[in-house]
């Protein structure tokens, strides 16, 4: 495409918008950025753009520029907004900054590994870029993860493969995306409000397979993934790869005795299976993790990784902080921070990870339903602590389907909360118990965001130590 003189809308500054609007001012078009908020951080932010040359609009997010001939949305711009129906409208196309990149690759490009699903992507992704590079390719770790696809695809450095994690609203956005290969890893309700369905939703996830050339990679134990195979318009010769907790069949990876193995990249499936890695290669080797690992294993398989690297690259990955993290043992009592669990399916991940377990709860439910978590997760709780806005939504269901579990209701949102929080699970938990903050729910009626809840109880449990 020629960018110069094209008169191109960025829609929202921040991670993406601002890598955009400087891509595209860079490639001579002329660019403007609308933006909903007019506070201080996005006047300073304007600021920066505007001595470039780039014209910022703040505080109307809503209004089609005159003469704009394409729109660059941040991902998490909702379509309904207004400015969309407007470009709608005047037959204005919409791209995300994901299709942006896709566009504005080069000759002899990295081809792209994608990852989505519900949960998991960003440990998923990491593990690859790990095996990616035990395996000596020059890789990254880019999308929805903080750093920027469009600086991955325009920037000076050059990459053999790169991880791409993409979230559902970036897939919505980026129509023209085909990846070499790619895993939808689950799906459950979320983001419900932004999709409009869970259909919708899951129709965005699968964007995600459309023209995969080797490998659509899905979760055996959730046939939604497999679904979303089927629905595909892939390449001739693409491959549906599943992977288990189980034992694998053909064209599928798996465990066996505590090893993990591949019967879908060999010379015969039906009679072969390639040893990968160890269990206890996967940090932490939680059931959810392990599947994170086959999944990353099984896309490095399909760009023909060999089996060393996936084990080099396993023992190599170091999870980010706040996903199933130990913090501390404290008088035979692990305590964990998952804060990153900020759904009902991330907690459900989690607390099938230990057991017994005081279960530290709570936040903003996004109109979440706690019937079902409760009811798989009754028999391991020793006890519960509720924090948070939505928390009497847990209670309800603890006291249908688990009423003789022990609940302390704390009646705070404050930050102070969290520790009087993990005092009480403290107090509750025995030796050989595990207290577990996997809240199931959002932060932001207590907390920034999940890092800082986070942060904040091990900074609870590391004080408690010290009492101890």
């Amino acid at each position: 495409m020629n960018w110069q003189g094209k008169r191109v809308t960025v829609a929202g500054l921040g991670v993406s918008g601002i890598p955009a609007a400087r891509v595209l001012h860079a490639l001579g078009a002329v660019v403007t950025v609308v933006n909903d908020t007019d506070d201080e951080r996005a006047r300073a932010q304007a600021a920066e753009l505007e001595k470039l040359g780039v014209t910022v609009r703040l505080g109307d997010g809503a209004t089609l520029p005159e003469a704009t001939e394409l729109i660059v949305t941040a991902p998490g711009w909702q379509p309904g907004k207004p400015l969309f129906t407007a470009a709608a409208a005047a037959g204005v196309e919409i791209w995300g900054d994901v299709e942006l990149a896709w566009r504005l690759r080069g000759p002899g490009a990295p081809p792209w590994l994608a990852v989505t699903g519900t949960n998991g992507k960003t440990t998923t992704v990491r593990m690859l870029a790990s095996i990616l590079t035990a395996a000596g390719l020059r890789t990254a770790a880019v999308g929805n993860i903080g750093v920027s696809l469009l600086d991955a695809v325009t920037g000076e450095e050059t990459y053999d493969v790169l991880a791409v994690e993409l979230s559902s609203y970036q897939l919505h956005w980026a129509p023209s995306l085909r990846a070499h290969s790619a895993a939808v890893l689950n799906l459950a309700p979320d983001h419900l409000d932004w999709h409009g369905s869970m259909e919708a939703y899951a129709a965005d996830k699968g964007r995600v397979y459309e023209g995969n050339t080797v490998a659509c990679v899905y979760n055996a134990a959730d046939p939604a993934t497999e679904d979303l195979v089927r629905a595909a318009d892939v390449e001739e010769g693409c491959r549906a790869i599943g992977f288990t907790l189980g034992t694998p069949g053909a064209s599928q990876l798996g465990v066996v005795d505590g090893i993990l193995v591949d019967r879908a990249f060999v010379e015969n499936r039906r009679e072969q299976a390639q040893e990968l890695a160890q269990v206890s290669d996967v940090n932490p080797p939680a059931p959810h993790n392990i599947a994170n690992a086959l999944a990353a294993a099984a896309l490095a398989r399909a760009y023909g990784v060999e089996p060393a690297a996936v084990r080099d690259g396993l023992r190599a990955f170091h999870p980010d902080p706040h996903r199933i993290e130990r913090v501390a043992e404290i008088g035979g009592v692990t305590y964990i921070d998952d804060s990153k669990a900020t759904n009902t399916h991330a907690a459900e991940a989690s607390l099938a990870a230990y057991d017994p377990i005081v279960w530290i709860a709570g936040g903003l439910a996004k109109g979440a339903s706690f019937d079902e978590l409760v009811t798989g997760a009754a028999k391991r709780l020793r006890g519960v602590v509720l924090i948070g806005a939505d928390r009497a939504l847990i209670r309800e269901a603890l006291a249908r389907h688990a009423p003789e579990v022990p609940v302390v209701d704390l009646d705070r949102t404050d930050t102070g909360a969290m520790s009087a929080a993990v005092r009480e699970a403290g107090r509750l938990a025995r030796p050989g118990d595990t207290v577990l903050m996997a809240p199931a729910c959002a932060s932001m009626d207590m907390f920034v965001n999940y890092n800082k809840r986070g942060e904040a109880f091990a900074d609870a449990v590391h004080a408690l130590d010290e009492h101890a």
